[in-house]
């Protein structure tokens, strides 16, 4: 059990095993191919000025596949603490979909961006609501200046999203938790690191992370199993 304290600051960073409880399929998980390409190139600046029409037929299913999936115990959990510690909880996601925010969260820092939001990769407009598929050469979206709308999702060689909240969030968090992340991804996995010996830090899933070493405890089970009863607030 995680004990909060009243003048804790709790930092939730979660991952793709989060939403693969949901049903949602963890890519790099499964051998990291759709339609036998690699994931990178489908998800990388090279990849759209190259092909946005496949680029968008990825996003499309990747849409459609989200779209039917509801939120687990583990989000569930986590929205219930952001009603009892308000702003004392900064949750963070490398998740695109919207699952924390079905769930009832109202604060989430997506910091590989939206899959339910798009924008123009040629103007300052900014990201707009969008669950549309396009799929195929004739139905990749234009904005209103001439550019590619593509998908507000932050890609392979790209810099992960409000980088700056998330470091000062991190600065002055007293409890760090992973939930379903494989301490791989950059810089996300560095996160553990960087609080470490001034924050309590916990690691929840039901594989170990290859950064478990950066922790202080790991519990080793699925996030929907273990989050609803896992922290306990004085």
């Amino acid at each position: 059990m995680i004990h909060i304290r009243p003048q804790d600051k709790v930092f939730v960073l979660t991952g793709s095993g989060v939403s693969a409880e949901s049903g949602i399929p963890t890519f790099r998980g499964v051998g990291g191919l759709w339609r036998n390409y690699r994931i990178e190139e489908v998800a990388s600046p090279d990849a759209w000025a190259q092909d946005p029409a496949l680029v968008w037929d990825f996003y499309s299913m990747r849409r459609s596949v989200a779209a039917r999936a509801k939120p687990n115990p583990a989000h569930l959990a986590l929205a219930d603490l952001e009603k009892r510690l308000a702003d004392r909880l900064f949750l963070c996601t490398q998740n695109v979909d919207n699952l924390h925010e079905q769930a009832g969260s109202r604060h989430v820092l997506h910091m590989h961006g939206e899959l339910f939001k798009s924008r123009c990769d040629t103007c300052r407009r900014s990201p707009f609501p969008d669950d549309s598929s396009y799929e195929g050469p004739a139905q990749i979206p234009r904005c209103q200046c001439g550019g590619k709308i593509r998908p507000h999702i932050c890609w392979f060689g790209e810099v992960p999203y409000e980088l700056d909240r998330i470091f000062a969030a991190l600065r002055h968090c007293t409890v760090f938790a992973a939930v379903g992340t494989s301490g791989v991804v950059e810089p996300a996995a560095s996160f553990v690191a960087q609080v470490r010996g001034r924050a309590r830090t916990y690691y929840v899933g039901p594989e170990e992370p290859v950064n478990a070493s950066d922790f202080d405890q790991c519990f080793q089970a699925k996030a929907g199993k273990i989050l609803p009863t896992l922290f306990a607030l004085a």
